[in-house]
């Protein structure tokens, strides 16, 4: 089946696909195997992880803590060099959970209902 296509007044063609002419690729993982460096980060996650929740005094700051060495540890998986990444981007991620944590506070404290009425 021919067609032209008006615009260039080439023959375009057309491509029936059926399993006669089906391609085959080559299938490819999306992202290198890292069967071993998954293990060395978890361990490595869960080691920061632990030192981040033994310094936190209060228990609010345990699950944005959490939050944070997971997010940090997704990040670090699509880097080269995951394991010399992570325990920065803990650091980092660690204190913008603390800071949230105490901004939140803050409001909370500013905007207490008391009996029913806000005090702002």
């Amino acid at each position: 089946m021919k067609t032209y296509d008006n615009r260039t007044q080439r023959k375009a063609r057309t491509v029936r696909l059926s399993w006669r002419n089906r391609f085959d690729l080559p299938s490819a993982p999306a992202a290198p195997y890292r069967g071993l460096l998954d293990t060395d980060l978890e361990h490595l996650k869960s080691t920061l992880l632990k030192e981040l929740l033994t310094s936190a005094s209060e228990p609010e700051f345990h699950a944005p803590l959490r939050r944070a060495v997971n997010d940090a540890a997704a990040i670090a998986w699509t880097t080269a060099y995951p394991l010399l990444v992570l325990p920065e981007l803990v650091r980092e991620k660690a204190e913008n959970a603390r800071s949230y944590v105490r901004r939140q506070a803050a409001f909370r404290q500013r905007h207490a209902v008391v009996g029913g009425v806000e005090t702002v």
